[in-house]
């Protein structure tokens, strides 16, 4: 009990620490994050909220579980969901770029990061291109797009945990090349 609570307070300082410094660089560079999350939820949202002061940099998410909430919310297209469906490197690119431009009449379309995930947290629904922990995730900004691909492992919740941890890595690093 007591390695697991250990390695429990090891990765919660890592996460406070990717945070922190995800919020330095967004502060620093006078830029804001979007989030549009299928598979996990709302996770990543929840995370970056955890930290008092984030409605400086962060504008906000979107919970697009479906197809049809990726299409109207995300102005996915309907041809890249049928096509490549929606765990897949198309999907998410499209999903990063639309959160950028839902917040577009707000804040200045250059300023604002997008950040996208999806994936297959299980127990079912996986198949054999695209098993059980299948995750694309994807950061589009104004001058690039990037899509990253994972697999993980256990169960549903851990799946989610690690692909939010997974993307605040992410983010820590790639808002430093903006």
């Amino acid at each position: 009990m007591l390695v697991r609570f250990a390695r429990y307070n090891i990765i919660m300082d890592a996460e406070k620490i990717l945070l922190r410094t995800i919020a330095l660089r967004l502060k620093t560079n006078n830029i804001f994050l979007a989030t549009a999350e299928s598979c996990t939820g709302g996770l990543l949202g929840h995370l970056i909220t955890n930290l008092p002061g984030s409605s400086d940099y962060y504008l906000g998410g979107q919970i697009a579980y479906s197809n049809q909430a990726k299409r109207l919310w995300l102005n996915v297209p309907a041809e890249v969901l049928d096509t490549f469906g929606a765990v897949s490197r198309e999907t998410v690119l499209a999903m990063a770029y639309g959160i950028r431009a839902a917040f577009a009449g707000e804040v200045d379309l250059k300023k604002i990061i997008g950040f996208s995930i999806s994936g297959i947290a299980g127990p079912a629904s996986g198949t054999p291109a695209k098993p059980v922990g299948t995750v694309w995730m994807a950061i589009s900004t104004h001058v690039r797009e990037n899509a990253y691909h994972f697999h993980f492992d256990g169960s549903r919740d851990s799946i989610k945990h690690q692909a939010a941890l997974q993307a605040l890595d992410i983010l820590s690093k790639d808002i430093a090349a903006v």
